[in-house]
């Protein structure tokens, strides 16, 4: 069989950088279901790609983390991603042969993995423009292939100590804490620095930024005071923390109802994350109240709590413009408020609302750190009193025949009964829909009442 020519190679090569390991072995699959010869061939070539990332995983599997960005945004140590591919054809050239031995599990694959990350170290510090080019993210780089190399260094720490990473972000027993602290004094062997570019390591395979102050303060006994952390190395895990949470709280200030519904669910998610993180930090570390750190997490809480109870708060003027209600007369000079149902339920009001009580209704569990939650539950039971009130109102109205468009007033109920699916009370949601699906006034064809008969 011809092999592809170098125009389609030089096709192909750029083609598969750019894809993910999930997209390449799609689009190997995918081709591999083509008929005729080129087809054929340029799925081998695909085939052959899977087979090299599978073992560009084992051997740098330390490592894959560092190469992509932080989905929390947090900062980190972070390479360009088009230098992984030159390190790792530049670890496996002097020694092509082995690496089929990495297709196998076993004390062999790692005995090479870890060969190819010695070769890597010294292909970093020897021909570091091969590796990452001048022309390539220039800004940060001489720092960056120092890390690099220090990360590839400890390569064999690392590849020991990912598998107990669950251990250590949950309850260590006393032999994976003496596991996690000889990894720490190993880690300084290798270099000055090297506990903390350890934990650089451990940081990026952990989802959530913030356990990695379990990790951290499980390394000593002193860790988890803040006299002693903030002095040592390992500050700057806490001080990333902070700072996304006042990158988070920022865009709390920022936000406005009128953002929409994404924008509604990226700030709660965010509030979310500030709130684990800051109980994180208090359970782990127990600030100094006067402290720089105290200082911040009290200053993130009060202006999150200001902004958000001015929110909620802002929730009955809003209720009142969406589902305004009118005076009946009931005898003589007396009247009472009751639904008036031919507002528009796709208003601008309407949608404002549905939003401020989306954040009412997703604040519970949240709110406590903040210390609004006493507002927040109060508010979202007096909300959803006064929507069923209204619900039951509005359909008692529908029921008589007393609207003059009843498929209007029944999409007004409708948004109550979203409204209140919001505020987290599913119950008096389901009953307000169960009443309206049956709900209209009667006419002759229905025949007599169930009170007539």
């Amino acid at each position: 069989m011809a092999e592809l020519s170098v125009a389609h190679r030089a096709l192909m090569d750029p083609l598969i950088a750019a894809c993910s390991d999930v997209q390449l072995a799609r689009l190997a699959d995918a081709v591999g279901a083509m008929p005729g010869e080129r087809a054929g061939m340029m799925a081998e070539t695909l085939a052959a790609a899977v087979i090299d990332r599978a073992r560009r995983e084992t051997a740098f599997r330390h490592l894959m983390p560092l190469f992509t960005v932080r989905e929390d945004g947090l900062d980190g140590v972070m390479f360009p991603r088009e230098v992984l591919n030159r390190l790792w054809v530049q670890a496996f050239a002097g020694e092509p042969d082995l690496l089929p031995q990495l297709d196998e599990d076993g004390p062999d694959a790692v005995a090479v993995a870890d060969r190819l990350c010695r070769a890597a170290a010294a292909a970093v510090r020897d021909t570091p423009e091969t590796i990452w080019p001048q022309t390539l993210a220039a800004n940060g780089r001489e720092d960056g292939l120092e890390m690099l190399a220090a990360c590839l260094d400890l390569a064999p720490l690392a590849r020991r100590a990912l598998p107990l990473l669950p251990a250590w972000v949950g309850r260590p027993d006393g032999d994976q804490l003496a596991d996690l602290r000889l990894l720490v004094t190993d880690s300084a062997s290798v270099a000055p620095d090297g506990a903390c570019r350890m934990m650089e390591i451990l940081f990026a395979h952990l989802g959530d930024a913030a356990l990695i102050l379990r990790v951290v303060t499980h390394t000593s006994n002193a860790a988890s005071r803040e006299s002693f952390l903030g002095a040592s190395e390992m500050a700057v895990f806490v001080d990333r923390l902070i700072a996304g949470i006042q990158a988070r709280v920022r865009a709390v200030e920022a936000y406005s109802p009128r953002d929409g519904l994404d924008a509604t669910d990226r700030l709660l998610q965010g509030i979310a994350w500030s709130a684990a993180a800051m109980g994180e930090i208090d359970v782990t570390l127990t600030p100094q109240p006067d402290g720089p750190w105290g200082r911040a997490l009290r200053d993130a809480r009060v202006k999150v709590a200001t902004r958000m109870t001015a929110l909620m708060m802002s929730a009955d003027k809003l209720m009142d413009t969406a589902l305004p209600l009118t005076r009946t007369q009931l005898a003589g000079r007396m009247t009472r408020p009751t639904p008036r149902l031919d507002a528009d339920p796709e208003s601008q009001a309407m949608e404002s609302l549905a939003t401020i009580l989306t954040l009412v209704g997703r604040l519970r569990g949240s709110a406590a750190v903040f210390g609004c939650e006493s507002d927040r539950r109060k508010l979202s039971e007096r909300l959803v009193e006064r929507l069923s009130t209204y619900a039951d109102e509005a359909l008692d109205l529908v029921n008589a025949g007393e609207v003059q468009d009843e498929n209007r007033a029944l999409g007004l109920i409708e948004c109550v009964a979203d409204l209140l699916g919001r505020l987290d009370a599913p119950e008096a949601a389901r009953t307000v829909r169960r009443r309206a699906a049956v709900a209209g006034a009667p006419t002759a064809l229905d025949g007599p009442s169930p009170q007539a008969a």
